[in-house]
């Protein structure tokens, strides 16, 4: 395999990455695409929606919009960061610039410890799945055949990322049509029926859905919160591919401000709809009812879609399995890079000479996924969900790195402009300072054991999931800090603040 070097010049004076990827593969519309596809909006809003409203209540649409001004903000970093530097390693690459090589570390580590954790969740949906798909619900509720389903699943999505993002690319382009199709389906069918009284139980559409005053929970409007983060989380996806696209300084960002837009009209318009009509009792249709929190678009299918409600169930597999595939592009990029910079072995940082893609990363977070989630399963399935909303504390930490390595990183061009001073400085700083809060006071309310399905150590399960796995980084860090040929990155030799970003400018 192909060994990485960290630039190098073509005859024409242009200088290209040395990380042997496919440049300029990726367009606007197929980076949104894969930043809207790492979301899986279908999934994501079918498996949280029920679970916001028990702990908001009517105020769900209120959590969708709040959750994403943070991630908006966070976008506004991405953005300025990678018109800077447009390294495959994001997060790892702006928080060792920023503030050095320990928090560009457990920021890449939070980025893997992400895509590991959802991977396996996603992937497990596709296995229960397919099997609902083919009319099977024995199987869909055996859960050793959902595992082994689930496992396969991963694989293909794992040989399907080695093979290139320009063939990821186009099948995600139909597995967008797809979902997106179901959705937004869902959404007027959900409506319709609501305004006709299909359903004696549909409520009519109230602005106090809105109205921050009628939170009367804070700690429940935090966990909606965390929550509603999860479904957003994604969209970062295609500034992980920046050195395969087109015009890397600036498509990346604006793929990524256009996939968070997106989500926010169609999260807010279909939970509205959904709302409207299944009511919220805790009977029937009923969103607060314990048999809908799981997957609330599935318990509506039929009655929504008719004979068609395979459609629904196709649409759900599709938006897993899509999010299954382009979740292990970010990961495996972001490994790349700690390899090419010295924070992790040098294997990682192999690049295959045909197919351009990073073989080993991408095989081995492909490998600790099915790890995890095999181990999970074994364990517990209430392990598995719980690991789901723990997820929230990693993406909360590396968007909240990022964010403040903005402000950080340029705090010397702030004043030269008002539009340096709001896009580096203020929504950066405001951004991470909301994910920081959320951040800490989730850690702090999954330590109480009726936070989750668990209880370990006796604490709440997603506390120990959520902040062992972070703690777990420190400990890798230390270990491989030991290694002699760890030594360039943590004496800032191999990634400072003055060490160039090779692109080719177009």
């Amino acid at each position: 395999m192909a060994k990485t070097t960290l630039s190098n010049a073509t005859d024409t004076g242009h200088i290209h990455v040395g990380k042997g990827l496919n440049e300029g593969t990726l367009g606007v519309v197929g980076s949104t695409i894969i930043g809207l596809s790492s979301t899986a909006p279908l999934y994501s809003l079918a498996a949280t929606l029920g679970y916001v409203i028990v702990a908001v209540g009517a105020q769900a649409p209120l959590v969708f919009v709040v959750a994403c001004i943070p991630m908006v903000f966070a976008a506004f970093a991405y953005q300025e960061l990678n018109r800077e530097a447009p390294d495959c390693g994001t997060t790892f690459v702006w928080g060792a610039k920023a503030f050095g090589p320990k928090t560009g570390w457990i920021g890449g580590w939070a980025v893997a410890v992400a895509g590991v954790m959802v991977m396996a969740n996603v992937g497990e949906i596709t296995g229960r799945y397919f099997w609902y798909l083919i009319g099977n619900e024995e199987f869909a509720n055996n859960q050793t055949i959902v595992v082994i389903t689930s496992v396969v699943f991963i694989a293909l999505m794992v040989g399907i990322s080695m093979l290139g993002v320009q063939i990821g690319d186009r099948m995600q382009m139909v597995l967008m049509v797809v979902q997106m199709g179901a959705l937004l389906l869902f959404g007027v069918l959900a409506l319709v029926n609501a305004l006709n009284g299909s359903n004696p139980d549909s409520i009519g559409f109230d602005w106090n859905w809105f109205n921050p005053a009628e939170l009367t929970d804070w700690h429940g409007f935090m966990q909606a919160v965390l929550l509603a983060l999860f479904i957003y989380w994604g969209w970062d996806t295609c500034l992980a591919l920046n050195e395969e696209t087109k015009n890397p300084r600036k498509t990346p960002g604006r793929a990524a401000i256009s996939s968070i837009v997106v989500l926010i009209f169609v999260y807010v318009g279909v939970s509205i709809a959904v709302m409207m009509f299944a009511g919220f009792g805790d009977t029937g249709f009923g969103l607060t009812n314990e048999s809908n929190l799981d997957d609330v678009f599935t318990v509506l299918r039929d009655v929504l879609f008719g004979p068609w409600g395979w459609f629904l169930i196709l649409a759900v597999m599709v938006s897993a399995a899509s999010s299954t595939q382009t979740t292990i592009l970010p990961t495996a990029r972001g490994t790349l890079s700690m390899a090419v910079y010295r924070a992790l072995p040098a294997k990682f940082a192999e690049v295959h000479p045909k197919l351009k893609t990073p073989w080993f990363s991408t095989l081995m977070m492909g490998i600790a996924s099915i790890v995890y989630y095999v181990v999970m399963s074994i364990v517990s399935t209430d392990m598995l969900a719980d690991s789901l909303s723990s997820m929230g504390l990693a993406i909360a930490l590396y968007y909240a790195i990022t964010s403040f390595a903005c402000v950080w990183y340029f705090r010397s061009t702030l004043k030269e402009s008002a539009r340096n001073l709001w896009m580096r400085g203020i929504f950066p700083l405001l951004g991470g300072l909301m994910l920081a809060y959320a951040l800490v006071q989730s850690a702090i309310d999954m330590w109480d054991v009726d936070y989750g399905y668990t209880v370990l150590f006796g604490v709440g399960g997603a506390f120990v999931i959520g902040v062992g796995s972070i703690v777990l980084g420190f400990i890798l860090m230390g270990l491989w800090a030991l290694r002699p040929g760890s030594k360039p990155y943590f004496r800032g030799e191999s990634l400072n603040r003055d060490t160039p970003i090779l692109v080719p400018d177009e």
